[in-house]
C-alpha cells in the first residue's frame, strides 16, 4: 500500500492506494468510499482484491484528510467535488465502486454531476431518511440521537444511535415510548467528555441524511448502479432506506452478508464477515461489468 496526499485549495486528501498501480491498466480501479467512516474501516476487504487497484481514502475534515475551507459540516455534493477530483487524479480513467452508509449518499451525488466517473457503484445501505414512509418519524427518531448527544456527550448519543438503528421496521409509538438507551448496555461509558463535534452524532452530517436523489440524472447516467443491503439489515433503518433508493431506482435491493459493517474485520467490535462480503462484491462487480468471474 501507498499512501498518496492530493491537495487542492480547500483540502489535503488523503488517500491510499492497495495493489497494482491504476495507472498500469488492466482492470480499472476500485474505489471504496464511506462516511463519516475513513479509509481504516476498509483495510479488510481491500486485502480481499489483491488482483486489482483498490483506493481508499479519508473524506475531507475526517481522519487524515485536512480541510482548509473552514467549515466542519459533511455535504454530500461537496464530498462528491472531492472523490471527482480524486478519480481524476489517479488518471486511469472511471473508476468502479463501493460506498457504504453516507460514502454511498456522496456516491449518488457524484454520478449524478460526473456521470463518467464510475461504471459500476454498488451502493450500500444509503441512510436517506427522507426516502422513507415514515419520513417524519424517523426525523423525530434521529433528532433524539442528537439531543441525547447534546445533552450528555458521546456515551448517550451513541447508544440512542445504536438503539434507533437497530429498531426494526418503521417508527411507531412503542419507540417512542421506551426509555432512554443506557450507555452500559452496549458497553460505553456514560460519563460526558465534554466534546460535541462528533461527525455521526452532532449536525454536522445533518445533509447527508437529508439529500434527495435526483432519479432522473441517475437514471441517465451510463453507470450501473446496485443498490445493497446486508441481510441482518433488513427492516432496519439503514436496510429499509437501501430499499427505498432501491426502488425509487426501479429495482430490488441486491442482498450482501452480514449487516451495515459487513465488510469490517475480525479487528474491530462491529466486526461483519468480510470474506464473505468480498465474495458477494466480486460477484456484483462481475456481473455488472459483463466479466467472467475470477
Amino acid at each position: 500500500m501507498t499512501t498518496r496526499t492530493l491537495q487542492t485549495a480547500e483540502v489535503d486528501l488523503v488517500y491510499d492506494v492497495h495493489g497494482p498501480s491504476p495507472a498500469v491498466g488492466g482492470r480499472p480501479p476500485l474505489l471504496m468510499i464511506g462516511q463519516p467512516m475513513d479509509a481504516s474501516g476498509f483495510s479488510a476487504l481491500a486485502a480481499l482484491f489483491p488482483e486489482r487497484p483498490v483506493i481508499t481514502y479519508d473524506p475531507r475534515g475526517l481522519g487524515r484528510s485536512v480541510r482548509k475551507d473552514g467549515r466542519v459540516d459533511h455535504v454530500p455534493e461537496v464530498q462528491a467535488a472531492d472523490v471527482h477530483a480524486l478519480i481524476e487524479a489517479l488518471g486511469a480513467g472511471p473508476v468502479e465502486m463501493f460506498a457504504s452508509s453516507g460514502g454511498a449518499v456522496t456516491a449518488l451525488a457524484l454520478v449524478t454531476a460526473h456521470p463518467g466517473d464510475v461504471t459500476t457503484l454498488v451502493a450500500h445501505e444509503p441512510p436517506l431518511l427522507r426516502l422513507l414512509p415514515d419520513a417524519e418519524a424517523a426525523g423525530r427518531a434521529w433528532a433524539a440521537v442528537r439531543q441525547a448527544y447534546e445533552a450528555k456527550g458521546g456515551g448517550a448519543g451513541m447508544a440512542a444511535f445504536i438503539a434507533m438503528t437497530s429498531w426494526r421496521g418503521e417508527f411507531t409509538d412503542d419507540f417512542f415510548a421506551r426509555p432512554p438507551a443506557d450507555p452500559a448496555a452496549f458497553g460505553m461509558p456514560s460519563e460526558d467528555d465534554g466534546t460535541r463535534d462528533d461527525p455521526l452524532l452532532s449536525d454536522r452530517s445533518e445533509a447527508v441524511g437529508a439529500y434527495l436523489p435526483d432519479v432522473r440524472a441517475l437514471n441517465a447516467a451510463p453507470t450501473r448502479i446496485v443498490v445493497a443491503v446486508g441481510e441482518e439489515s433488513l427492516d432496519t433503518f439503514t436496510g429499509r432506506t437501501a430499499a427505498a433508493t432501491a426502488a425509487l431506482l426501479g429495482q430490488s435491493p441486491t442482498v450482501f452478508p452480514s449487516h451495515h459493517g459487513g465488510f469490517i474485520g475480525g479487528d474491530s467490535p462491529y466486526a461483519g464477515q468480510p470474506e464473505a462480503f468480498a465474495r458477494k462484491l466480486h460477484q456484483v462487480l462481475e456481473d455488472a461489468a459483463g466479466r467472467p468471474a475470477d
